[in-house]
C-alpha cells in the first residue's frame, strides 16, 4: 500500500516535510521525500492532510469492552498499568492490524493489606509479606507480565523485594505511591523502581505526613500550584539520577478537579460504553471529594514542566478509565494539551506521546514514522504543531498497516453483555 503526498509532522524533529511512503507486511519500508504531485495507481491521497505515529498511551487499565475506542481516536498502544495479563490474553495476542490497540501489560498490582481495591483477586495481590511478593512476581513473570506493578499500601521491605525480584527476572517496576505513608518518590527510586505513576509520593517528600487519607490541615499546607520549584527541582534530580521514567496522568486529575464542568470535546459520547457511562455518572456525584484529590493536577504540570527541564523522561498517560470521564482514547489528547499548557511545545507533547515512550517501553519500532517502523500513524486534518487540539481531528487511523476510519473503529466495540459474561467467566474461574 501506497500512502500519497502527506504533511509529516515529525516529533523528533518539530518540522514539516511533504511525504510518500510504502507499506508492506505491516511495516515502512519506503519513505519518498517530495513526491511529485501525480498519485501512484491504488495509492491513499494524504494531499493537505498531517501524519504523526500512531499515540501511546502509557497508564490505561484496558479490557476488551472498550479497546476498539482507543485505536478510533489514534491510540494504537497502551501500557496496561495492572490488569490480568490471563484476562487480556486475546487483546495482547492480537494481530498487528487488529483494530484495538497493542497491549504491553503488568499482571494484577501487588499491594500491602488491607489492599486499597479489596483483599487478593484476579486484579489484585494483597500480602505483607516479601517471600510471598517474590513468589508473585515470579509467577506474573512466567504468566509473561511485561513489567511489575507495586501499589500504595505496600511496605518498604515488599516494595525492595518486589524491584529486586523484578530485576533478576529482567522486569521493571512500575509505582503508585498516592496513599503511600513509608514510601515516598525519592526512596522508591532508591529501591530501583523505574516508572513512577502520577508523579506519586513526590508530595510526600517535599511535605512529610501528607498522604491521601491525611486530616484536613495537612493538605492545606501543600501548595498545589507547585511554586516552591526549588524544592521539587531537588527530588527531580534525584529521581532523574535513578533513572526513573514520569508518567504524570494529568488529565486523570484535571478532569476530577474540573467537577462539574469537566472538560467534554465534541463527539465525547462516541468514546463512552453504557457501562463507562453509568460508571462515570456514578462517580461524578461525589464531585467535593473528587475537587480535592483533582488539585494534584496542578501540581503535576509543574512537576512535568521542571522534569523535562531537567533532561528527564516524561511520557503521556490517562489512566483511562479512573477517575470520571477519561474517554478511551480521546482523553490522551487532552493530556497533550494540559502539557502544552504547562511549558511543553507542541512537537515535545507529542513525542512525550510517541517516540519518548516508545523508547522508555524499548519498542523502538513503535512511536515513529521511518523507514522499518512499525505503520502505525494516524492522517489529521488539520496541523497540530499549530494548535495541539488539532490532534484531535483524526480522520484515518493505520494499525499495523491497514487502515481505518474513526466511525467503522467506533462501531467494533463489542457487545456489552458478552463482554459482562466473560470477565465474569474468567473471574470465576482464575486460580492464584
Amino acid at each position: 500500500m501506497i500512502f500519497h503526498n502527506g504533511v509529516l509532522t515529525d516529533p523528533e524533529t518539530g518540522r514539516m516535510s511533504r511525504i510518500s511512503f510504502t507499506v508492506k507486511r505491516g511495516m515502512i519500508t519506503h519513505i519518498e521525500q517530495d513526491p511529485d504531485s501525480e498519485m501512484p495507481n491504488g495509492a491513499v491521497d494524504l494531499t493537505d492532510r498531517f501524519i504523526i505515529p500512531g499515540l501511546i498511551d502509557m497508564h490505561v487499565h484496558i479490557k476488551e469492552g472498550f479497546a476498539p475506542l482507543f485505536t478510533a481516536a489514534g491510540v494504537t498502544t497502551v501500557r496496561n498499568t495492572a490488569g490480568n495479563v490471563i484476562e487480556l490474553e486475546t487483546l495482547r495476542s492480537a494481530a498487528a492490524d487488529a483494530p484495538t490497540p497493542r497491549v504491553i501489560s503488568a499482571d494484577r498490582m501487588i499491594d500491602g493489606p488491607p489492599g486499597l481495591w479489596g483483599d487478593t483477586s484476579p486484579w489484585s495481590f494483597v500480602t505483607d509479606d516479601p517471600e510471598k511478593v517474590r513468589t508473585e512476581v515470579n509467577r506474573q513473570i512466567s504468566q509473561g507480565a511485561d513489567l511489575i506493578k507495586v501499589y500504595s499500601l505496600l511496605d518498604r521491605s515488599s516494595m525492595a523485594a518486589a524491584a529486586v525480584e523484578a530485576a533478576r527476572g529482567g522486569k521493571d517496576v512500575s509505582c503508585d505511591l498516592l496513599y503511600s505513608t513509608e514510601v515516598t518518590a525519592v526512596s522508591a527510586a532508591e529501591l530501583g523502581i523505574r516508572w513512577n505513576e502520577h508523579a506519586s509520593g513526590i508530595i510526600q517528600d517535599l511535605y512529610p505526613g501528607w498522604h491521601m487519607g491525611a486530616p484536613a490541615e495537612e493538605w492545606e499546607r501543600i501548595d498545589w500550584e507547585g511554586k516552591n520549584e526549588a524544592e521539587i527541582r531537588t527530588v527531580c534530580r534525584k529521581m532523574i539520577d535513578a533513572g526513573v521514567v514520569l508518567c504524570p496522568t494529568i488529565t486523570l486529575f484535571d478532569q476530577q478537579r474540573s467537577l462539574p464542568d469537566f472538560w467534554k470535546p465534541e463527539g465525547a459520547e462516541h468514546f463512552l460504553t453504557p457501562a463507562l457511562k453509568r460508571q462515570f455518572e456514578s462517580l461524578a456525584e461525589h464531585k467535593e471529594i473528587f475537587n480535592r484529590v483533582g488539585q494534584h493536577g496542578r501540581f503535576n504540570q509543574t512537576v512535568s514542566r521542571l522534569y523535562k527541564e531537567l533532561g528527564g523522561t516524561v511520557t503521556a498517560g490517562t489512566d483511562t478509565p479512573a477517575g470520571v470521564y477519561t474517554y478511551p482514547g480521546l482523553a490522551l489528547h487532552r493530556e497533550l494539551e494540559l502539557l502544552v499548557d504547562a511549558g511543553f511545545t507542541e512537537a515535545e507533547a507529542i513525542k512525550a506521546a510517541t517516540s519518548t515512550a516508545a523508547d522508555a517501553l524499548g519498542r523502538h519500532e513503535l512511536g515513529r514514522i521511518i523507514e522499518g517502523a512499525a505503520a502505525d500513524f494516524v492522517v489529521l486534518e488539520k496541523n497540530p504543531f499549530e494548535d495541539i487540539r488539532h490532534t484531535r481531528s483524526v480522520r484515518k487511523v493505520v494499525k499495523g498497516g491497514r487502515l481505518y476510519l474513526p466511525e467503522e473503529l467506533v462501531k467494533a466495540v463489542p457487545d456489552e453483555e458478552e463482554a459482562v459474561k466473560k470477565s465474569k467467566a474468567f473471574a470465576a474461574a482464575f486460580k492464584d
